[in-house]
């Protein structure tokens, strides 16, 4: 783990170099949007320790492609899916293990091209019961509304993001979905296209009344790698709320994100 932190250090530390100002600074400024007009591929990595009574661990590699679309003159819909790839160790139990794909969270945001003080975005957010282990899926489909919105000035972006989903359709063996997820964020971005910010990811499960409250501080930066863009973040996780025997110790986040021309 201390390798991969160096490395990543060393690629942010390398983005106020790499690219120039002008560029780095406005594929930041972008990429602290999630509704800009920019196609990206995150990779997000969190691994969380101590967490519960046998002192477990989770690693979880969350796969977020985004991809603008032109709906209209004045209309973009941009898509985000988040697919959790997840490896846990003591978490179901002592010596137990549990690996595969989580339930995925596909959302559209429906935003105005134009907008001039705030950058907004609604539509639809869908649960998808991909998970390849039942200890990593819900076995429900679920829907429900998703929006975001947020201010971008002098550098600074503030802004929120917002989705309730509640099931549809499912195993009758589980229990309903009626889930809340809010994640306000706050990013600075210097010329040179490094960041400092962070966001609180707090999911509410109306169903068992459990909530569960992430605090995420990271240090960014964008590079080249060859002729591919690209933004390096890292940072420590908080875990300020959990359910009942879930509470993690600490935890890290990295980020790699693939930035494409449209």
């Amino acid at each position: 783990m201390r390798k991969l932190t160096c490395l990543l250090f060393l690629f942010l530390l390398s983005s106020f170099v790499a690219l120039a100002q002008d560029d780095a600074a406005e594929l930041a400024k972008k990429l602290a949007n999630p509704i800009a007009s920019l196609i990206s591929v995150p990779f997000q990595n969190n691994t969380d320790y101590g967490i519960g009574a046998f002192n477990g661990t989770r690693n979880t590699l969350n796969i977020q492609p985004v991809v603008p679309i032109s709906i209209s003159e004045n209309l973009n819909m941009i898509t985000r899916v988040v697919l959790p790839i997840i490896t846990q160790y003591n978490i179901t139990g002592e010596g137990q293990k549990q690996s595969g794909l989580g339930d995925a969270v596909m959302s559209a945001f429906f935003s105005p091209k134009n907008s001039e003080k705030i950058t907004w975005g609604v539509g639809p957010a869908l649960l998808l019961p991909v998970g390849t282990n039942d200890f990593l899926t819900a076995k429900k489909f679920g829907m429900g509304p998703t929006a975001v919105a947020l201010k971008q000035s002098n550098g600074w972006t503030v802004g929120g993001l917002i989705n309730q989903i509640w099931s549809v359709a499912g195993s009758a063996e589980r229990p309903n979905v009626s889930q809340m997820f809010v994640q306000p964020f706050i990013v600075y971005n210097w010329k040179s296209g490094a960041g400092l910010g962070g966001n609180l990811e707090w999911t509410q499960n109306w169903k068992s009344n459990q909530t569960t409250v992430w605090l995420n501080p990271t240090v960014s930066g964008v590079t080249s790698l060859g002729s591919q863009k690209v933004q390096f973040a890292v940072g420590p996780r908080l875990n300020l709320a959990a359910p009942d025997g879930g509470k993690a110790d600490w935890g890290w986040r990295a980020v790699v994100v693939f930035l494409f021309s449209q």
